[in-house]
């Protein structure tokens, strides 16, 4: 080999490296600015935050291997991958809850107080919502997520979930009828919210029947998911009288040292409890009109690794709306 070759060689692999290696941070960058964006998405479909973040390392695994130069719209098109690994995500969810002990809530998140001035994003995130939700059919939550909360236009949406625009129009008008007859209905103030919230506080920690009767909806609901390894409700609660005696009698320990602390849950008002200083539980709290008309009490230790940490969530989208290549991910 002469001289000239090998110096070409010898300059042509850190070249190749340095490419290599911008290549990657250029992909890293474009998926930190989209992370909150997708996390919410994957969030939203599957109730998980666990499962949201397996979701988004899919994602991620997927993106930094794709040609890039080739795809016209990168927002829409890692927003197509998340979709479909949470798709994926949701069916073995659903083979997986058909065996949980006792009912089956979202997992919780501890929320920033400017995500409840985002009414949209706040209804979106609610356990009341999250639940509803939970009855439609992947395909059709996908489709609910990505058009109602979101905004995506119906082709983008159609690349997403692999189905026509026609279809995607059906599935759209199938879900958002579906949702609207379920949803939680009525109008609440801040300030309504934030006296509903320390009202119920109080009556939880005192025990006191008559103030929490004073602030429960008569047809309140109250649901406990204990994973089968905390002691928990194996049913729903109705009724302002039968979810007072519950409250009253308390959902955890009263033998021991316990704390009860106003945060926002998912978006909303809650509670997180502490026995001997540990987080023993959340309470998620639905307030209409003045009135607690839903309580969601999260004891599944899995559940509960997010309560040390605010989880950012959004539904900004950096940059432009376009469409995107055929290539696959």
């Amino acid at each position: 080999m002469s001289e000239r070759s090998e110096r070409t060689t010898d300059t042509a692999e850190p070249l190749d490296r340095a490419a290599r290696v911008e290549s990657v941070d250029s992909a890293t960058d474009v998926f930190v600015a989209h992370r909150n964006l997708l996390f919410t998405v994957a969030y939203e479909m599957l109730g998980s935050a666990a499962d949201a973040e397996d979701v988004l390392q899919e994602t991620w695994l997927r993106w930094a291997a794709v040609d890039r130069a080739a795809v016209r719209e990168q927002r829409a098109y890692l927003v197509r991958i998340v979709t479909r690994q949470a798709l994926d995500r949701m069916r073995a969810l659903g083979r997986r809850k058909e065996t949980y002990v006792g009912p089956w809530l979202p997992e919780p998140l501890l929320t920033a107080p400017d995500v409840a001035e985002d009414v949209e994003l706040a209804d979106s995130i609610s356990m009341a919502m999250l639940l509803v939700m939970e009855t439609l059919a992947p395909v059709e939550r996908a489709v609910f997520v990505l058009r109602e909360v979101f905004g995506l236009d119906y082709d983008e949406i159609a690349e997403a979930v692999g189905r026509s625009p026609a279809a995607v129009r059906q599935l759209a008008y199938r879900a958002r009828a579906h949702v609207a007859a379920r949803r939680p209905r009525g109008t609440v103030s801040p300030a309504q919210t934030r006296a509903a919230l320390q009202a119920f506080q109080r009556a939880v920690e005192t025990g006191e029947l008559q103030s929490l009767l004073d602030i429960l909806a008569p047809q309140v609901v109250a649901l406990s998911d204990g994973g089968g390894v905390r002691h928990a409700l194996l049913r729903p609660i109705v009724g302002a009288d039968k979810v007072a005696r519950l409250l009253a009698g308390g959902w955890w320990r009263r033998d021991a040292e316990r704390s009860v602390e106003p945060v926002q849950i998912n978006g909303g008002p809650g509670l997180v409890v502490r026995v001997d200083g540990e987080v023993d539980g959340v309470v998620a709290v639905r307030v209409e009109n003045g009135f607690v008309t839903g309580a969601y009490h999260v004891r599944n230790p899995e559940k509960l690794a997010r309560m040390a940490r605010e989880t950012a969530v959004s539904r900004r989208f950096p940059g432009r709306s376009a469409s995107v290549t055929d290539q696959g991910e």
